[in-house]
């Protein structure tokens, strides 16, 4: 097993299959969205044709939603997979959001979140999509005085429980409609069966990866991990590879990968996020480069699957920086291609 090349075509970043950026995001499970700009790219190039314009009809459609959900953080989900993870992940996740709130000396009594949620419910319905910054006029209007950490606390509560979903794609601002007017219900699952489903997400979007890997990446106790792998039964098995175990399913991808294929991949992207250890990459000494120890990610580049530099998403030109000489911005006009393309379409 070549575990980078089987990363490569699973996570769809070579030969990608998907041509609709919801079907890709379905595929996925979840993905991280903490950057707003970038989880546009991040969905996109992954599809056979990128385009801006196809990501924001499916985000304005509300077959793509964002929300915060796994890890307490930003993530993508399809509207296929939206009411199966709040059910499953979000009782962890505001458990999660809670802690923190304690940590920083934040106490939200009933009484407050109540009165807050209405004030919220009835700006995002009137509006449709609301900012922030519609929500704070909106709390300032009713003669309240809340501070940012506050309100965003009093949001992402909302946003776990199924009341606030993403509203309408904004160039820079992130917005927020209610759940029941952009995701439509859907038959709900049982706990095993959604539990089963999410770990078929990850496992056939991911593999080959480790139950630390998904442990990691889902949020869920390592308990709910095992039995999501043991429900999948004949379906996932174990590959050893260098003294570590390897969850791989049965309609893994293994061919279509090709030598010599530059990616620039946005910071927080799955390629490193979707992994506890992410040496098989990422060569540890220069892991900080991609990432530092408090979880801030940056733009990088990958070569047949390995990351060996830097990029910046943001100019006009191709500016980059390598680890090792062997590497130069002229091996990287396909890809800047690519993604200059997407940018204006």
């Amino acid at each position: 097993m070549n575990p980078i090349s089987v990363r490569l075509l699973n996570q769809q970043l070579i030969a990608p299959q998907f041509s609709d950026p919801a079907g890709l995001v379905n595929y996925m499970g979840a993905m991280q969205a903490q950057e707003y700009r970038m989880m546009r790219w991040a969905v996109e190039m992954r599809t056979l044709k990128p385009s801006h314009n196809a990501f924001k009809k499916a985000y304005d459609d509300g077959r793509i939603i964002r929300l915060h959900l796994m890890r307490g953080t930003w993530q993508l989900v399809s509207a296929e997979n939206y009411w199966a993870m709040i059910d499953l992940i979000g009782p962890k996740a505001i458990a999660v959001t809670k802690g923190w709130m304690s940590s920083n000396k934040i106490s939200i009594p009933d009484e407050e979140l109540i009165h807050v949620r209405d004030i919220l419910t009835q700006t995002a319905n009137d509006l449709g999509s609301a900012t922030k910054e519609d929500f704070v006029r909106a709390i300032a209007d009713k003669g309240l005085q809340m501070d940012d950490h506050r309100l965003s606390y009093h949001i992402r509560m909302a946003e776990m429980t199924g009341i606030f979903c993403s509203g309408d794609l904004l160039p820079m601002k992130a917005t927020y409609a209610l759940t029941a007017n952009k995701v439509r219900h859907r038959t709900k699952m049982d706990r095993d069966e959604a539990l089963m489903h999410f770990t078929r997400k990850y496992f056939q979007s991911r593999q080959p990866a480790t139950l630390e890997d998904f442990v990691w990446w889902s949020g869920l106790n390592i308990s709910d991990c095992r039995r999501g792998i043991a429900l999948m039964g004949d379906t996932i098995h174990v590959n050893r590879w260098r003294g570590r175990d390897f969850y791989v399913t049965d309609d893994c991808r293994t061919r279509g990968f090709r030598k010599g294929k530059y990616i620039l991949i946005p910071p927080y992207d799955e390629y490193l996020i979707s992994y506890k250890s992410r040496d098989i990459v990422l060569p540890p000494e220069h892991k900080h480069h991609a990432h530092n120890n408090s979880g801030i990610f940056q733009p990088v580049i990958a070569h047949d699957g390995t990351i060996c530099g830097n990029w910046s998403p943001y100019k006009d030109e191709c500016h980059t920086s390598f680890f090792e000489e062997a590497y130069s911005t002229e091996h990287l006009t396909e890809a800047w291609n690519k993604y200059i393309i997407f940018r204006k379409s």
